[in-house]
């Protein structure tokens, strides 16, 4: 759970943090990684983990959301984004309320499927999980919502999105049913 809400809450994961949330195997400091680069391009598929373990550095320090972690894992473990967006609203701290803000900015549609694409993303493969994104970023781009982000972020600047529907509790099964249905090319690996 606090991996999804590094994802759409808005925080700004350092490279250590990666390794906290369980989403990097290892850990390398940056100025490092020219040398680790080097081994790996060196290396044979077999010897690839040796290398990572050989490189490997400690831990800089503590996972910048441990604080939060307890508030973090009650909240996004919730079903839904309205049971977040509630759960966030009952904790009514400081923390709490400024990830509130954040995701009430956020597309309504993006970060409902946002949620479904984590939630059930676990428990699938690599090629299913990319299968998945592949058709919801298809879709997301056929909505117009990435358009209106564009447009209220880079075009116009008034950080004014007109998103459609305006609100998490207005995305209706029927818009989420969408971005889960290939509606042209598939996705196949490389």
């Amino acid at each position: 759970s606090s991996g999804i809400n590094a994802e759409y809450g808005g925080h700004r994961i350092k490279g250590a943090d990666l390794k906290y949330l369980g989403i990097a195997t290892h850990y390398t400091e940056t100025e490092k990684l020219p040398a680790l680069k080097a081994a790996i391009m060196a290396s044979d598929e077999e010897s690839i983990a040796e290398v990572l373990a050989t490189n490997e550095s400690p831990l800089p320090g503590p996972f910048t959301l441990a604080p939060q972690a307890d508030l973090i894992k009650h909240c996004f473990s919730a079903p839904s984004v309205p049971e977040i967006l509630s759960r966030l609203d009952a904790d009514g701290s400081e923390f709490a309320l400024k990830l509130i803000k954040t995701l009430r900015r956020m597309s309504p549609r993006s970060l409902v499927v946002t949620h479904k694409l984590l939630s059930e993303g676990s428990s699938l493969g690599y090629e299913e999980c990319f299968a998945r994104e592949f058709v919801a970023a298809g879709e997301i781009y056929r909505s117009g919502e990435f358009t209106e982000g564009v447009r209220a972020l880079l075009v116009d600047k008034d950080n004014a999105p007109a998103w459609n529907p305006a609100t998490v509790e207005e995305v209706t099964q029927e818009m989420l049913d969408k971005y889960f249905v290939p509606q042209g090319r598939e996705w196949a690996p490389l």
